[in-house]
């Protein structure tokens, strides 16, 4: 019984972590904007609906 050479291909893959800083200034002017109507609804609530009561 022969046994033939395995000729195994071993391709080299590198991974490098790169951070898109567009990425995350537009996951950082979200966040502000979702802060920002949370407070504008608290100022809202405060200001106009809780002298009502």
């Amino acid at each position: 019984m022969s046994t033939q050479p395995r000729n195994y291909e071993i391709e080299e893959r590198h991974v490098e972590k790169k951070s898109d800083s567009s990425l995350v200034a537009s996951t950082f002017i979200k966040y502000a904007a979702y802060i920002v109507i949370i407070f504008g609804v608290l100022y809202f609530l405060v200001h106009y609906v809780f002298p009502m009561l």
